[in-house]
Protein backbone atom coordinates (compact mmCIF):
# COMPACT_ATOMS: atom_id res chain seq x y z
CA UNK A 1 0.00 0.00 0.00
CA UNK A 2 1.39 3.51 -0.79
CA UNK A 3 0.33 6.82 -0.85
CA UNK A 4 2.80 8.26 -3.62
CA UNK A 5 2.58 11.07 -4.97
CA UNK A 6 -0.79 12.17 -3.54
CA UNK A 7 -0.94 15.36 -1.39
CA UNK A 8 -3.72 15.10 1.97
CA UNK A 9 -4.77 17.37 4.26
CA UNK A 10 -4.72 16.15 7.76
CA UNK A 11 -6.80 18.24 10.46
CA UNK A 12 -6.47 18.21 13.80
CA UNK A 13 -2.73 16.83 13.02
CA UNK A 14 -1.12 18.15 16.12
CA UNK A 15 -1.01 15.53 18.47
CA UNK A 16 -3.19 11.69 19.21
CA UNK A 17 -4.47 10.37 16.20
CA UNK A 18 -4.13 13.19 14.03
CA UNK A 19 -0.35 13.61 14.01
CA UNK A 20 0.37 9.50 14.15
CA UNK A 21 -1.59 9.66 10.64
CA UNK A 22 -0.02 12.44 9.26
CA UNK A 23 3.31 11.10 9.95
CA UNK A 24 2.19 7.78 8.92
CA UNK A 25 1.00 9.20 5.69
CA UNK A 26 4.58 10.87 5.29
CA UNK A 27 6.06 7.48 5.67
CA UNK A 28 3.82 5.99 3.28
CA UNK A 29 5.25 8.57 0.24
CA UNK A 30 2.13 11.20 0.71
CA UNK A 31 2.96 14.83 1.14
CA UNK A 32 1.15 16.49 4.21
CA UNK A 33 -0.69 19.39 4.96
CA UNK A 34 -0.37 19.36 8.78
CA UNK A 35 -3.55 21.58 10.01
CA UNK A 36 -4.17 22.96 13.07
CA UNK A 37 -5.05 25.57 15.66
CA UNK A 38 -2.23 25.09 18.03
CA UNK A 39 0.67 26.42 16.26
CA UNK A 40 3.07 25.04 18.66
CA UNK A 41 2.16 21.19 18.24
CA UNK A 42 1.22 21.42 14.12
CA UNK A 43 4.79 22.69 13.77
CA UNK A 44 5.86 20.36 16.01
CA UNK A 45 4.23 17.43 14.11
CA UNK A 46 5.82 19.30 10.42
CA UNK A 47 9.35 19.69 11.65
CA UNK A 48 9.18 16.25 12.81
CA UNK A 49 8.02 14.67 9.50
CA UNK A 50 10.80 16.96 7.66
CA UNK A 51 12.87 14.77 10.34
CA UNK A 52 12.16 11.65 8.94
CA UNK A 53 12.66 12.88 5.13
CA UNK A 54 9.42 13.52 4.41
CA UNK A 55 7.55 16.79 2.84
CA UNK A 56 4.79 18.81 5.00
CA UNK A 57 3.20 22.22 5.11
CA UNK A 58 2.06 23.49 8.44
CA UNK A 59 -1.67 25.65 7.74
CA UNK A 60 -2.79 27.22 11.01
CA UNK A 61 -6.71 27.01 10.68
CA UNK A 62 -9.98 27.31 12.71
CA UNK A 63 -11.44 24.78 10.67
CA UNK A 64 -14.82 26.07 12.53
CA UNK A 65 -14.59 29.54 11.28
CA UNK A 66 -16.10 28.75 7.26
CA UNK A 67 -13.68 31.22 5.74
CA UNK A 68 -10.73 30.29 7.50
CA UNK A 69 -11.09 26.77 6.46
CA UNK A 70 -11.72 27.44 2.78
CA UNK A 71 -8.29 29.69 3.00
CA UNK A 72 -6.22 26.63 4.17
CA UNK A 73 -7.74 24.81 1.55
CA UNK A 74 -6.63 27.41 -0.74
CA UNK A 75 -2.74 27.63 0.65
CA UNK A 76 -2.90 24.18 0.93
CA UNK A 77 -3.72 23.99 -3.10
CA UNK A 78 -1.80 26.59 -3.96
CA UNK A 79 1.17 25.35 -2.50
CA UNK A 80 1.10 21.60 -3.60
CA UNK A 81 -1.25 21.95 -6.77
CA UNK A 82 -3.54 19.20 -5.96
CA UNK A 83 -5.25 17.61 -3.26
CA UNK A 84 -5.95 14.01 -3.33
CA UNK A 85 -6.80 13.32 0.47
CA UNK A 86 -8.83 15.12 3.55
CA UNK A 87 -8.80 13.78 6.78
CA UNK A 88 -11.37 15.29 8.67
CA UNK A 89 -9.93 14.61 12.37
CA UNK A 90 -10.23 17.94 14.20
CA UNK A 91 -12.84 17.06 17.06
CA UNK A 92 -12.96 18.31 20.69
CA UNK A 93 -15.04 17.06 23.76
CA UNK A 94 -17.01 18.87 26.58
CA UNK A 95 -18.62 16.16 28.41
CA UNK A 96 -21.21 17.16 30.77
CA UNK A 97 -25.08 15.46 30.87
CA UNK A 98 -27.81 17.18 29.74
CA UNK A 99 -29.27 18.31 32.54
CA UNK A 100 -25.75 20.24 33.46
CA UNK A 101 -24.41 20.80 29.73
CA UNK A 102 -23.98 24.44 28.98
CA UNK A 103 -25.33 25.50 25.43
CA UNK A 104 -21.65 27.07 24.98
CA UNK A 105 -20.13 23.73 25.71
CA UNK A 106 -22.63 21.86 22.90
CA UNK A 107 -22.15 25.20 20.24
CA UNK A 108 -18.29 24.31 20.87
CA UNK A 109 -18.47 20.63 20.26
CA UNK A 110 -20.80 20.94 17.19
CA UNK A 111 -18.92 23.66 15.91
CA UNK A 112 -15.53 22.09 15.58
CA UNK A 113 -16.21 18.53 15.33
CA UNK A 114 -19.55 18.74 12.98
CA UNK A 115 -19.11 22.11 11.13
CA UNK A 116 -15.84 21.61 10.79
CA UNK A 117 -16.41 18.74 8.83
CA UNK A 118 -18.87 20.69 6.59
CA UNK A 119 -16.44 23.73 5.91
CA UNK A 120 -13.10 21.68 5.43
CA UNK A 121 -14.96 19.34 2.78
CA UNK A 122 -16.89 21.89 0.77
CA UNK A 123 -13.95 23.70 0.49
CA UNK A 124 -11.91 20.58 -0.69
CA UNK A 125 -15.49 19.33 -3.02
CA UNK A 126 -14.43 21.66 -6.21
CA UNK A 127 -10.98 20.77 -6.42
CA UNK A 128 -11.40 16.80 -6.38
CA UNK A 129 -14.70 16.90 -8.38
CA UNK A 130 -12.23 18.54 -11.05
CA UNK A 131 -9.76 16.44 -10.71
CA UNK A 132 -12.20 13.46 -11.47
CA UNK A 133 -10.43 11.64 -7.96
CA UNK A 134 -9.95 12.17 -3.82
CA UNK A 135 -10.89 10.42 -0.82
CA UNK A 136 -12.50 11.93 2.00
CA UNK A 137 -12.69 10.15 5.68
CA UNK A 138 -14.69 12.07 8.62
CA UNK A 139 -13.51 11.19 12.31
CA UNK A 140 -16.33 9.80 13.76
CA UNK A 141 -16.54 7.37 16.44
CA UNK A 142 -18.60 4.55 18.21
CA UNK A 143 -20.69 6.36 20.31
CA UNK A 144 -22.07 8.18 17.42
CA UNK A 145 -23.26 4.37 16.44
CA UNK A 146 -24.63 3.82 20.03
CA UNK A 147 -24.00 6.86 22.17
CA UNK A 148 -22.73 7.64 24.89
CA UNK A 149 -23.65 8.47 28.62
CA UNK A 150 -22.92 12.62 29.09
CA UNK A 151 -22.00 13.00 25.62
CA UNK A 152 -25.17 14.51 24.14
CA UNK A 153 -23.11 17.21 21.92
CA UNK A 154 -20.09 14.78 21.05
CA UNK A 155 -22.85 12.06 20.08
CA UNK A 156 -24.73 14.67 17.79
CA UNK A 157 -21.46 15.67 16.05
CA UNK A 158 -20.47 12.25 15.58
CA UNK A 159 -23.54 10.92 14.32
CA UNK A 160 -23.71 13.18 12.18
CA UNK A 161 -20.45 12.98 10.57
CA UNK A 162 -21.34 9.87 9.56
CA UNK A 163 -24.72 11.02 8.40
CA UNK A 164 -22.53 13.89 5.88
CA UNK A 165 -20.57 10.78 4.51
CA UNK A 166 -23.12 8.61 3.73
CA UNK A 167 -24.63 11.67 1.72
CA UNK A 168 -21.38 13.17 0.20
CA UNK A 169 -20.70 9.46 -1.26
CA UNK A 170 -23.57 9.64 -3.01
CA UNK A 171 -23.39 13.09 -4.45
CA UNK A 172 -19.75 12.83 -5.23
CA UNK A 173 -19.26 8.82 -5.84
CA UNK A 174 -20.33 9.99 -9.71
CA UNK A 175 -17.56 12.20 -9.62
CA UNK A 176 -14.58 9.72 -8.66
CA UNK A 177 -14.25 11.11 -4.75
CA UNK A 178 -15.18 8.26 -2.17
CA UNK A 179 -16.47 9.26 1.39
CA UNK A 180 -16.11 7.49 3.95
CA UNK A 181 -16.04 7.67 7.94
CA UNK A 182 -14.37 6.09 10.46
CA UNK A 183 -15.35 5.01 13.97
CA UNK A 184 -12.68 4.54 16.73
CA UNK A 185 -13.99 3.20 19.96
CA UNK A 186 -11.31 3.77 22.78
CA UNK A 187 -7.79 4.74 21.84
CA UNK A 188 -5.05 5.09 24.07
CA UNK A 189 -4.44 8.47 23.34
CA UNK A 190 -3.25 11.54 25.35
CA UNK A 191 -6.61 12.38 26.27
CA UNK A 192 -7.43 9.05 27.65
CA UNK A 193 -3.64 8.00 29.36
CA UNK A 194 -4.75 11.17 31.55
CA UNK A 195 -7.37 9.65 32.85
CA UNK A 196 -7.76 7.83 36.18
CA UNK A 197 -6.38 4.21 36.30
CA UNK A 198 -10.32 3.29 37.29
CA UNK A 199 -11.71 4.72 34.49
CA UNK A 200 -9.19 3.16 32.18
CA UNK A 201 -9.93 -0.08 33.22
CA UNK A 202 -13.62 -0.22 33.01
CA UNK A 203 -13.20 1.23 29.17
CA UNK A 204 -10.66 -1.90 28.99
CA UNK A 205 -13.52 -4.15 30.08
CA UNK A 206 -16.04 -3.31 27.47
CA UNK A 207 -13.79 -4.07 24.90
CA UNK A 208 -14.12 -7.76 23.69
CA UNK A 209 -10.07 -7.70 23.22
CA UNK A 210 -9.14 -6.32 26.35
CA UNK A 211 -7.00 -3.69 25.64
CA UNK A 212 -7.05 -0.58 24.61
CA UNK A 213 -6.19 0.40 20.99
CA UNK A 214 -3.36 2.28 19.57
CA UNK A 215 -3.24 5.61 17.45
CA UNK A 216 -1.19 3.94 14.64
CA UNK A 217 -4.30 0.94 14.52
CA UNK A 218 -6.57 3.61 13.58
CA UNK A 219 -4.14 5.69 11.16
CA UNK A 220 -3.65 2.14 9.53
CA UNK A 221 -7.26 2.48 8.32
CA UNK A 222 -7.22 6.24 7.32
CA UNK A 223 -4.27 4.86 5.10
CA UNK A 224 -5.79 2.19 3.48
CA UNK A 225 -9.03 4.31 2.78
CA UNK A 226 -6.74 6.88 1.26
CA UNK A 227 -4.76 4.65 -1.13
CA UNK A 228 -5.72 3.24 -4.49
CA UNK A 229 -6.57 0.17 -2.60
CA UNK A 230 -9.78 0.92 -1.41
CA UNK A 231 -11.10 2.73 -4.77
CA UNK A 232 -14.34 0.76 -4.38
CA UNK A 233 -14.80 1.73 -0.87
CA UNK A 234 -17.57 4.49 -0.59
CA UNK A 235 -19.90 5.53 1.94
CA UNK A 236 -19.08 3.21 4.51
CA UNK A 237 -18.08 3.50 8.17
CA UNK A 238 -15.12 1.47 9.35
CA UNK A 239 -15.24 0.59 13.30
CA UNK A 240 -11.58 0.47 14.75
CA UNK A 241 -12.86 -0.71 18.04
CA UNK A 242 -11.91 -4.21 19.06
CA UNK A 243 -15.17 -5.19 18.67
CA UNK A 244 -16.98 -3.23 20.92
CA UNK A 245 -19.95 -2.93 18.49
CA UNK A 246 -20.71 -5.81 17.44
Amino acid sequence: MTLEGKVAIVTGAGQGIGQTTALRFARDGARVAVVEINEETGQSTTQEIERQGGKSLFVRADVSDHADAGRMVQTVHEHFGRIDVLINNAGILRDAQLHKMDEADFDAVINVNLKGTFNCTQAVAPIMREQGSGSIVNAASVVGLHGNFGQTNYVASKAGVIGMAKTWAKELGRKGVRVNAVAPGFIGTEMIENMPEKIINQMQSQVPMGRLGEPEEVAAVYAFLASDEASYINGSVISVDGGVVV
